[in-house]
Parts: C-alpha cells; structure tokens; sequence
C-alpha cells in the first residue's frame, strides 16, 4: 500500500474557471518541489456510489448514452446526488441508485471500498457496494436517463464483453476488480 504523504506541491492560489450545477473547473497556483511555479486545472465533482446488483451467477448493468464519448456503454449503476451535493452517507446513495436506475431493491447491501476516478484530472472518487438479495420493482429515471436500460448478464458474458472492449468504463471495470479481490460470488 502507498505511503501516506503530505502535500509536495503547494497551492499558492485558487479559483473558479466555469461552474455548473454539476462541476466545477478549478484553476491553482501552485508552486513545485523545486520551488518553480505553475498552474493545475482540475474538476470538482461531487463523490458518487457504483452498485454491483449480484444474482445467479451474474450481474445487472445499465445501459445508456454517455455524451462525451459518443456512444452507448454498459456499466453497472452508479449516480451522485443532484448538483454539488455530497453524500453524507454513501449506503443510502447507493440505495437510491439502485432503485432509481433499476427498479431493484437490495436485501443486502456490502461495502467493497473507495476508488478516485480519473484522479489526474477529477477530485472525484466513489464507493463501491455490492447489492445482492434484489427485489425488482419499477425504476424511476432521471430526465437525462430516459434511455437507459437494463439488461441481467451472466459472469461469464461479462468477462467476454470486457475482454471485447463492450464496457469500456473505468470505475465499473475498477469495481469489478474489486469484487473479484474480495472473492464474491454473483449472488
């Protein structure tokens, strides 16, 4: 594991560049290990909750289109809370996510760990749970989710799609891992 360390670069300043209900782009003066100044842009984002819904032997994902890359992508649900907010408790986030994304609700709900997304570029992080004696019901999607779907894969058509390059995101590819370093099963 990495060692815990304080900061080597110094922020000597800050400010908002462009803002939206949603993010924040930040500009910092800082300041090196060598004494030589200069500036990081970053995105603030609020931490969000992935939900691994587990049963017999395989998972639900959800599927929708994700504007920045163009394309619709299979990933399992995931989701913050509206605008800047931050969740104060990540297991009710996930809750919600869950029911909102899939309709499902889980009997058991299991806390894998903490992943940063993107952490050269985005203050963003997430925790990630694993969701398994699911009640279905009916989901109730956001305006930006009108599209999304929900499909059960078994474990093994998971891999293949990740081996295939058909779930290309990275925090549901890193909650995997996860999941398979705790040894779960698929429900």
């Amino acid at each position: 594991m990495a060692e815990a360390s304080g900061p080597i670069i110094e922020q000597t300043s800050t400010r908002v560049v462009y803002e939206t209900p949603h993010m924040r782009l930040r500009e910092d003066g800082i300041r090196r290990p060598d004494g030589s100044a200069g500036i990081y842009s970053y995105v603030e984002k609020p931490d969000f909750a992935l939900i691994i819904p587990a049963e017999n032997d395989g998972f639900h994902l959800v599927e929708q289109y994700r504007y920045p890359v163009r394309m619709r992508c299979w990933e399992f649900p995931q989701g913050s809370l509206p605008g800047m907010a931050v969740a104060a408790d990540p297991e009710k986030l996930a809750r919600e996510e869950l029911r909102q994304e899939t309709g499902m609700t889980a009997g058991v709900l299991r806390h894998l760990g903490y992943l940063h997304c993107a952490q050269g570029l985005n203050s963003q992080g997430f925790d990630v749970f694993v969701a398994t004696g699911l009640t279905p019901g009916p989901p109730e999607l956001e305006l930006e989710e009108q599209d999304l779907r929900c499909r059960w894969f078994g474990r093994a058509e998971l891999e293949q799609m990740i081996r295939q390059g058909g779930i290309t995101d990275d925090s549901t590819l890193a909650a995997y891992t996860l999941l398979l370093l705790a040894g779960e099963t698929a429900g």
